[in-house]
């Protein structure tokens, strides 16, 4: 039995941040931590104090974890980048929400001495003789400790403390892997003995100027030593422990999306009987309605595991060759369902939700032969289009003109204008895209057409079929696509607020 870990998080959006920046503002971007190891980075949202960036990831994480940061950076680009503030998750508290947490968090300052990785290998024992107790430290090695130093390295060095008494490790230069093998020895006095007492072996970057850099510790209970002759393993080192104190507010917040989930998974014979129901669900369809495996499944999925739920039944089937069958039997049962073919695939059903994992594993290749060419001219003409009246910038019309002051009219106009010809584009590159389109979905959407067409066959009802398979192909698969290229993958940034606006528009 393995025990699986995953860990998904989305960085929806940022309020109230600080300006950095001498022009008011800030260009601000998110790095994400795993117990202080860089695991994602968002795009730079530029020049924006309220920055959207709609980013999310699922890790998989076999080790487990115990601490979850997300730190807004203001990208710059000449020196370092400036710290804004961070937010940090423990473990426990991510566990403790079933439905994960979703809700604005604060940024806190950024205390160095709380940004501490790695581990310290260690072997502890208590001597002792007729005259004198002693408290022997052996300090192996460390792996993986932070950087400290402008090289990207440190010269670490460690120091064992019990009590009043401490000792420490030679300098090691230049490496976040030193190999000390060194043994430290504490003179102990009888009455220093208590079973509270704790040990600590801490871990410094030497500084020849100033002061040196705090590494992490880690802390031992004297009463381990009374429990086994020898202690030894890696230690994860931990930050000093300061309270992380919060702003108020005053650096800002972030809407983050955060949930945990700890499976315990069982070799795969033991999942074939479940996956044998599946099979025969779509295969041998049971002859009262609701009896087969999928139809209960659908039934007891909650709204808020819907998509999780679709994605792996997606997975499952395409691994089984038999995903075309398994949207048909959903799609069967949710056109059957309908009586007004108005709301015919608005709610988010599980096949609704099927439709678009699907659409997303086999046609995300294809997706991006149809519209990269089209979004990258967009991104690269950075037009000035504006519909609505409350928000044209005649300021903006002098960029747009040689010829003087332009009107809100000849704004529209323009704007109008050139909606369309973005529009014609992608509509014409859509539409000579049959070839490329996979066959798997043509095969998908020619089903869903036919029970369509069977559930509403009134000659009032002639377009209802053709709305079904629009309203997946366009509205949910490219409309996304085009208003954010970020999250699929079609640009490596996100849009700016001008082009974020045409994007928009023409979704």
């Amino acid at each position: 039995m393995a025990k699986n870990t995953s860990l998904y998080f989305r960085i929806v959006e940022g309020r109230n941040l600080p300006a950095k920046d001498v022009s008011g503002t800030s260009d601000p971007y998110c790095i994400v931590k795993v117990d202080n190891e860089v695991v994602a980075r968002t795009a730079t949202v530029w020049k924006n104090l309220n920055p959207f960036w709609g980013e999310e990831y699922t890790l998989h994480l076999p080790m487990g974890f115990h601490t979850l940061s997300f730190l807004v950076m203001d990208e710059d680009t000449i020196g370092h980048d400036d710290v804004i503030g961070k937010i940090t998750l423990g473990k426990e508290i991510i566990g403790s929400q079933a439905k994960g947490i979703d809700s604005w968090l604060n940024l806190t300052r950024v205390d160095p001495d709380e940004e501490v990785q790695g581990e310290i290998h260690l072997s502890l024992e208590l001597l002792r003789d007729r005259k004198r107790r002693r408290l022997r430290c052996q300090v192996i090695e460390a792996r993986d400790l932070a950087p400290r130093d402008i090289s990207g390295t440190s010269d670490p060095f460690a120091r064992v403390l019990f009590n009043n008494h401490s000792a420490e490790t030679s300098i090691i230069k230049k490496t976040r892997f030193p190999h000390w093998e060194e043994t430290l020895d504490l003179e102990l006095d009888a009455e220093e003995l208590s079973e509270e007492a704790m040990v600590t072996v801490e871990v410094w970057d030497w500084d020849m100027v100033g002061k040196n850099d705090f590494l992490g510790k880690v802390e031992i209970p004297f009463a381990c030593l009374h429990k086994t002759p020898r202690l030894e393993g890696w230690f994860r080192l931990l930050p000093l422990g300061n309270n992380e104190v919060d702003a108020g507010g005053k650096l800002g917040a972030l809407r983050l999306k955060v949930r945990l989930v700890e499976d315990q998974i069982l070799p795969s014979m033991y999942y074939q009987p479940l996956i044998d129901l599946l099979v025969e669900s779509v295969i041998s369809p049971a002859e009262v309605e609701d009896s087969s495996a999928l139809s209960m499944l659908e039934e007891v999925t909650i709204v808020e595991s819907r998509q999780d739920v679709a994605m792996t039944l997606v997975k499952i089937y395409l691994g089984q060759g038999l995903v075309v069958p398994f949207l048909d039997y959903l799609n069967t049962r949710e056109v059957n369902h309908t009586t007004d073919p108005n709301t015919l695939f608005r709610s988010n059903s599980l096949s609704s939700k099927a439709m678009e994992q699907f659409m997303k594993a086999v046609g995300m290749l294809y997706l991006h032969e149809v519209l990269k060419p089209i979004i990258n001219r967009i991104f690269d003409e950075r037009k000035y289009i504006e519909l609505d009246p409350c928000k044209i910038d005649l300021n903006r019309t002098r960029r747009i003109s040689f010829k003087g002051a332009v009107s809100e009219a000849e704004i529209r106009d323009s704007s109008v204008e050139m909606l369309q010809t973005y529009l014609t584009s992608i509509i014409e590159s859509i539409v000579a895209s049959v070839d490329q389109c996979p066959p798997v979905m043509r095969v998908a959407f020619k089903q869903l057409h036919k029970r369509v067409e069977e559930q509403f066959s009134e000659p009032e009802n002639e377009d209802v079929k053709y709305l079904a398979i629009s309203g997946f192909f366009f509205l949910r698969f490219f409309a996304p696509a085009i208003l954010t290229p970020k999250l699929f993958h079609l640009r490596d940034q996100h849009a700016d607020t001008r082009t974020s606006r045409t994007l928009l528009l023409l979704a």
